[in-house]
């Protein structure tokens, strides 16, 4: 008896598998079946080894499209042309540059687009050209072989040589013997310095959490003094306010004092041309009256019965 076989369920078991695997081959392959894409070309001057359909293209370190072809340049075979499938809306802009980039020690290279101020237009292809080209600039690794290349071309790396040899003579010389004891004295005294920093790094320490609490105390000096400081300006003004109004009041007291004085200077003359000549008179008969009176209480002082029985006579002597 034969089996029965259900067509339906291996058609489905087919498309299935079918869709599957070209699924697979297209993630495997990485077309553009992800979006839509923009074609660049570039031109490498140096060998592309390790660069393949498909490889990579990134913006700055970021996966935006692949490689779709590798040719020599039609026009310059010293020249590769690289197409470039990239993402559209990436922005490459005018002053963007495409530089190849090996990815460790695999050999596999890819291609990183650096650049790409903000300032700067969208990079657009050229009337007659077919796609926008990207400039490219040496890799890393081609910059290094050129310079050791220069290096080594007319006789730069003999002389290179030459002036490390006599750089090493003169390094010899300076550490002779007598080199070396400043050397171990110098060594010793850095040694000393160490053990004294050590030995004193409480007081350091103390010392500069001083400074910083000085600081401290005189930036909050300042901050009053900011605070301060209209307030002082204000008294300030007020007092040189009085001062003025002190200075005008003198001023017209002056005024007031010479005004006085022209006013007086008449009466003054007259005081002196007739007062004072009386009053000098005056003066002299009281100084007499002042001696006389004097006389008499010198007189009481020695002889007080005068007063009553008047002033005794002078006894006279013999023959008198």
């Amino acid at each position: 008896m034969e089996p029965k076989v259900n067509y339906t369920l291996v058609g489905l078991f087919i498309a299935l598998l079918g869709a599957g695997l070209l699924g697979g081959v297209l993630w495997l392959s990485r077309t553009d079946y992800r979006g839509v894409y923009d074609r660049y070309y570039t031109y490498i001057d140096e060998s592309v080894s390790g660069l393949s359909n498909d490889s990579s293209v990134k913006y700055r370190g970021v996966d935006v499209g692949r490689v779709k072809e590798v040719i020599l340049n039609p026009e310059s075979p010293e020249q590769v042309r690289l197409a470039l499938d990239i993402v559209r809306g990436t922005p490459v802009k005018e002053d963007t540059v495409a530089v190849l980039e090996t990815q460790g020690l695999t050999g596999i290279a890819t291609v990183n687009l650096t650049g790409g101020g903000h300032a700067a237009p969208i990079l657009r292809a050229k009337p007659g050209a077919a796609y926008p080209v990207i400039k490219s600039k040496p890799s890393f690794l081609t910059q290094l072989t050129g310079s050791l290349a220069g290096l080594t071309s007319n006789q730069q790396l003999p002389a290179l040589l030459l002036n490390l040899n006599n750089l090493t003579q003169d390094a010899r010389g300076l550490v002779d013997t007598q080199s070396r004891a400043e050397l171990k004295h110098i060594l010793a005294d850095l040694a000393q310095i160490t053990r004294t920093v050590a030995a004193h790094r409480l007081e350091l320490a103390d010392g500069i959490a001083k400074a910083d609490s000085a600081l401290e105390r005189f930036a909050a000096l300042g901050k009053k003094l900011d605070e301060r400081l209209p307030e002082v300006l204000d008294q300030t003004s007020a007092s040189v306010r009085s001062l003025r109004d002190m200075t005008s009041e003198v001023t017209r007291a002056s005024a007031s004092l010479s005004s006085t004085v022209d006013g007086s200077r008449a009466n003054i003359a007259q005081f002196t041309a007739e007062t004072l000549p009386e009053s000098g008179i005056l003066i002299a008969e009281v100084r007499q009256l002042t001696a006389t009176l004097q006389r008499l209480a010198n007189d009481l002082e020695r002889e007080p019965s005068a007063l009553i029985f008047g002033r005794a006579r002078p006894v006279r002597g013999p023959g008198e």
